[in-house]
């Protein structure tokens, strides 16, 4: 089978697509044909080498943490599901692998109806990483929550999770995109010199809650929230630490920790269930920036790089 790999730190060229053996489910895991998978900026740090000091890498390193498909085969102890059902979910943080053909998950729930291949093969990691965010924020209803960051990949989800929780969200974006965020039920606002200000302008009774995307900004973030703990980020921000914000990920514990200032935090995989449900109230969509072929991953991390995708990028079968 087809698999996305790259076998060298480097720019987004080192990316290739490579014929490899294809995978097996184990027991608890099923197999799918993947009709699309999600590219994960994450990934595009550890390509460039940026992580080489914190995350250890194995060449060659296959890319990709979610994917849907159609269930071609199902492992020991696996109920619920059958062949050929179609599927979202996320591989096991260690294996990744969901950029090709065929793809192992560890964890999946119904493909909801609304949502095309495409929004279905980016929405798993996205969904897990806002849901565990706002549960560790204990977003609810009546609370005040800021998405630095609010028009990428995970922030659009986080936007639409904590809108869905009853909470008032503003979303920091370039103002090119204030009205798609408006679309999505935020207040939007720009980012950079003044923030703090914008801010307490718009929630002047303060804001509850801090989820950073973004990177970059943290003692603004501080500032506005007035409590380190109610600030977690998602950036590869490795100063995240000497400001006592959590940063939260949910890599294999042998993969980063230490090197971060923070242990993995438990996946939230709960969160699938409550975005199959939501999909279904037309409550949840899955912003699409890009869909790129499997052959053309490399422009894909290419475009990931840059930082300016309006939603998730994706890979297409």
């Amino acid at each position: 089978m087809r698999a996305v790999q790259f076998s060298e730190y480097g720019p987004p060229s080192v990316v290739r697509v490579a014929e490899v053996d294809a995978p097996h489910a184990g027991p608890g895991e099923i197999r799918v044909a993947v009709r699309a998978s999600g590219v994960s900026p994450g990934e595009t740090y550890i390509r460039s080498g940026t992580l080489r000091d914190v995350v250890p890498t194995t060449f060659p390193y296959r890319t990709g943490f979610d994917a849907a498909g159609v269930v071609d085969e199902v492992g020991d102890g696996v109920t619920g599901v059958g062949i050929g059902d179609e599927v979202f979910g996320m591989t096991d943080s260690a294996a990744r692998g969901a950029n090709a053909d065929f793809a192992v998950l560890a964890a999946w729930a119904p493909k909801p109806a609304a949502w095309s291949w495409a929004e279905a093969g980016g929405a798993a990691g996205s969904v897990e990483t806002a849901t565990r965010v706002l549960d560790r924020l204990a977003v609810g209803a009546g609370h005040t929550v800021l998405v630095q960051g609010a028009a990428g990949g995970v922030g659009t989800i986080a936007v639409q999770l904590a809108v869905a929780r009853g909470a008032t969200v503003i979303g920091t974006a370039s103002e090119h995109n204030h009205d798609f965020l408006r679309s999505l039920g935020a207040e939007p606002t720009t980012y950079g010199t003044g923030l703090v200000e914008r801010i307490r302008a718009l929630a002047p009774a303060g804001v509850d809650a801090v989820f950073d995307c973004a990177g970059g900004a943290l003692p603004d973030l501080i500032a506005i929230a007035g409590d380190t703990a109610r600030v977690v980020t998602i950036a590869p921000d490795f100063t995240a630490a000497a400001h006592g914000v959590h940063l939260s990920h949910g890599a294999p514990a042998d993969d980063t920790g230490a090197a971060v200032g923070a242990p993995a935090d438990p996946l939230a995989l709960h969160g699938l269930a409550i975005a199959v449900t939501l999909a279904g109230e037309g409550r949840l969509r899955v912003p699409v920036a890009a869909a790129f072929p499997l052959a053309e991953a490399a422009s894909a991390h290419e475009l990931s790089e840059s930082r300016h995708a309006r939603g998730k990028i994706v890979l297409v079968s």
